[in-house]
């Protein structure tokens, strides 16, 4: 589940839920959804894992899995900047505001993890699976989901309770730091998102 649901996967998912759980499924093409997909995880997947592995193989952090709160300062800030590239790119070609503005939701749960993990740890799985869950309800607040999104908003919740608890299986967080997390994430993706610029 830590695996699968890594925070650098979990915006490509969030973008191909939304190409494909929203009226975005009818207006784009099938090849065009995947370039995007594509482009938003080479963006906010594979630079911050070059990025991270770089910081590890030259001991800027101790752990290439993060999991000591010290080391996550610069790979955040990093991160951040990946997100913000990709809502750039997304708005470039013209995705909806509410779309977009997913990754800068993403990019605020950010810094208010750097800012809390310099007296606690929250988890950052859960944050992006906060985020994850809020783009579902956004779809399906402002009327552009898809029909039967309930069943993809029950299923990104039973998910996020699955991540939860694996990570406390593993000892990585306790039950406030998941909670903490989802809640991180939800609040700022569906509070920006919800912006029609």
């Amino acid at each position: 589940m830590s695996n699968i649901f890594s925070p650098l996967f979990v915006t490509s998912y969030g973008v191909l839920a939304a190409l494909l759980c929203s009226t975005l499924d009818i207006l784009v093409p099938m090849s065009t959804k995947l370039v995007v997909t594509g482009v938003t995880f080479f963006i906010t997947g594979v630079l911050p894992m070059m990025a991270i592995w770089f910081m590890f193989i030259t001991k800027r952090v101790s752990d290439i899995r993060l999991n000591n709160r010290a080391d996550r300062a610069i790979p955040y800030i990093f991160v951040s900047l990946c997100y913000i590239g990709c809502a750039i790119y997304l708005r470039n070609i013209h995705a909806p505001s509410w779309l977009w503005l997913f990754p800068i939701g993403g990019v605020m749960a950010v810094i208010v993890s750097i800012i809390v993990n310099r007296k606690w740890k929250i988890s950052a799985h859960l944050t992006g699976m906060g985020g994850f869950t809020a783009i579902f309800f956004r779809m399906a607040i402002d009327g552009v989901a898809q029909p039967g999104i309930v069943w993809w908003v029950a299923a990104s919740v039973i998910l996020t309770g699955l991540l939860a608890t694996a990570r406390i299986e593993l000892g990585r967080h306790t039950l406030g730091q998941t909670l903490a997390g989802t809640v991180n994430g939800f609040f700022w993706v569906l509070l920006l998102s919800s912006f029609n610029i």
